[in-house]
């Protein structure tokens, strides 16, 4: 049940989706991370979905990684945002690292790039990914 809370993050609160694939997302009902988990989980449903709300394949898949990750508890808008754009763009991939490395990593992608956002201290990293081992594997690539 508390997953199920997480996944209600509205899609307009990530980082860098245009107001109009959002747009045309709200138009088919599907306004929360939880509602595009189950509308685009597989290659299928992103290929069905796109043609019928005209959004690029690759957009959609970028929303969809981004509300994987959203299902992590403290991972939502700008920490989605920032690990998705470090490379880690998926709960599966957040499982496999180890927390120091995530960290270094994190940290140096910041730095190297500017981006606007603090990196995550260490108990955070380790939390995130303990919690990313936890969870089942919902999307398919």
């Amino acid at each position: 049940m508390t997953e199920k809370k997480h996944n209600l993050f509205k899609l307009r609160s990530f980082r860098g989706i245009s107001p109009e694939v959002i747009a045309k997302l709200e138009a088919r009902h599907i306004k929360n991370a939880e509602q595009l988990l189950i509308a685009g989980s597989t290659k299928e449903q992103r290929s069905v979905l796109a043609k019928e709300t005209g959004i690029s394949p690759d957009v959609l898949l970028e929303l969809v990684k981004l509300s994987d990750l959203a299902r992590l508890p403290g991972v939502k808008g700008i920490r989605a945002r920032l690990y998705y754009d470090a490379g880690v763009d998926c709960v599966e991939k957040m499982a496999s690292w180890e927390p120091d490395a995530l960290r270094i990593m994190v940290t140096k992608y910041v730095e190297r790039t500017g981006f606007d956002g603090i990196p995550p201290l260490p108990k955070e990293v380790s939390s995130t990914i303990a919690n990313a081992q936890k969870l089942p594997k919902i999307v398919e690539f």
